[in-house]
């Protein structure tokens, strides 16, 4: 499994989550906690987008080789202040090519997003959904990944105009219609909102001192961390932290709200 971040608040660096916390990104690239089973380290590329000033499209730099093995990625994340960003590191599934364009954070339009996990049964599970697509969308994916389909089936909801927590639970629901067993950590962002789900793999959050910070794993050891609780997922705005069951309706307050 891949391990990623994600942040939203005030304008803010992404150095210290992705290299200088004790369990930074870059530990969790060589040393995770919680792959559970898939896999022991994330040497398959990295990437890290951000926003360079409000409503401007994101940024990316993205590499194939492993986050500790590129000198110049923590003077770039160091320089970097934005009021979103998603840092991310993966562990390729077995069959799936390795290269730069197959990294997280993908994007488009003004949207970052990132899936830690994996589709089962990939990718005959995944041929029914694919068809909807425009045949030109599928001739046209970065990279022939189960991550890279789950973007473009978001993204042509996204661009048909549907909510992104709304959007994020139909592919949820889905995914694990036709491929059970799935496990679906999603990332997504604009800018001024942050979604992540938790499904079947662990996301936890905090408030740090400008925003709110999601991570597979925490990237310190300090008491404010939370779980996102399994089948649920968070969404993060200028109002507040919500927590939804994501095969439910109904959503849940954080207490930290």
């Amino acid at each position: 499994m891949c391990r990623h971040l994600a942040y939203l608040g005030e304008p803010g660096s992404p150095a210290e989550p992705v290299f200088t916390a004790p369990h930074s990104l870059l530990v969790q690239s060589y040393a995770p906690c919680d792959m559970r089973g898939g896999g022991s380290v994330n040497a398959d590329g990295f990437g890290l987008g951000w926003y360079p000033e409000p409503g401007a499209p994101p940024l990316r730099y993205r590499r194939r080789e492993p986050l500790w093995t590129d000198d110049a990625a923590p003077a770039l994340a160091a320089s970097v202040r934005s009021t979103a960003f998603v840092a991310a590191v993966r562990n390729g599934t077995t069959g799936m090519p390795v290269t730069e364009a197959a990294a997280a954070p993908f994007a488009a339009d003004r949207w970052l997003f990132s899936h830690n996990g994996v589709v089962r049964g990939w990718p005959k599970s995944m041929a029914g959904l694919a068809g909807r697509l425009d045949v030109t969308e599928l001739l046209t994916l970065e990279a022939p990944t189960d991550s890279a389909l789950l973007w473009a089936l978001l993204r042509a909801r996204l661009r048909a105009g549907e909510e992104p927590l709304a959007a994020v639970r139909a592919l949820v629901g889905e995914v694990v219609a036709a491929a059970p067993g799935s496990r679906l950590n999603f990332l997504l962002t604009d800018g001024e909102m942050l979604v992540g789900t938790a499904w079947s793999h662990a996301l936890s959050w905090r408030r740090t001192g400008s925003g709110v910070l999601l991570a597979s794993e925490p990237v310190d050891p300090g008491p404010a961390w939370q779980a996102v609780p399994d089948q649920h997922a968070v969404r993060i705005t200028a109002d507040g932290v919500d927590i939804l069951l994501l095969e439910s309706p109904s959503l849940e307050r954080s207490p930290l709200r």
